[in-house]
């Protein structure tokens, strides 16, 4: 049985990306354009802090589905920034850093509730996923900086080296299905391992690029 690859992914995301887009049009129309990427990026940061103590006080399926609500927040920014040609470079980075931020707040409710829960000895397996889920976007951007220093000049360099299966959207994903089906736990050692498996073939695929 072969496991799932990100390119299989690639359908779902495809057709998540059309209805987002849609809504984005119908935001921005009623709003006259009035609410910026930017306000559903800070939106979708802030609101991440509830969903947190949700986590940690073992209300799971409320968290599930404010997770899935404000997780769409991720890719209604970027159709917005597109809509009203307000996308930019700065605009990217503080999309990537709100989704660090967003997951590190995660992974410190889900530690305390494994904690709290009378598993303590399993928190440290959040700490693992924390860190190897980190690793996959920090290898990526440290990659892109290494590449673009060689004068390589790549237009759409954020997407050059997204591959691998534990991406932030399926990392969320995970994480929601572990709040909804009460295996939080198992969701979190699936994120650490593949997620570490994901950073190190990231890791390795640069490396052959560096090389050429």
């Amino acid at each position: 049985m072969s496991r799932p690859t990100s390119s299989s992914l690639d359908p779902i995301r495809s057709i998540i990306r059309k209805i987002i887009r849609q809504f984005a049009r119908f935001l921005n129309w009623i709003t006259r354009g009035k609410i910026t990427p930017n306000f559903v990026t800070y939106t979708g940061l802030v609101a991440h802090l509830p969903i947190a103590y949700l986590i940690a006080v073992n209300h799971d399926t409320l968290a599930a589905v404010l997770l899935i609500i404000f997780g769409l927040f991720d890719t209604l920014d970027g159709e917005l920034a597109r809509l009203q040609h307000s996308d930019s470079v700065r605009g990217m980075l503080l999309d990537a850093v709100t989704d660090r931020f967003k997951e590190v707040m995660l992974y410190t409710a889900i530690g305390y509730n494994l904690i709290n829960s009378g598993h303590p000895y399993l928190a440290v397996w959040a700490v693992f996923a924390c860190g190897a889920s980190l690793s996959v976007s920090y290898v990526k951007a440290k990659g892109e900086v290494a590449y673009l220093s060689l004068g390589n000049l790549e237009k759409n360099i954020n997407n050059y080296f997204k591959d691998g299966l534990m991406r932030f959207e399926v990392r969320l994903l995970v994480i929601v299905l572990g709040l909804l089906t009460n295996y939080l736990a198992a969701a979190i050692i699936i994120i650490a391992v593949i997620a570490s498996y994901t950073a190190m073939s990231r890791f390795i695929k640069i490396s052959h690029k560096l090389d050429v």
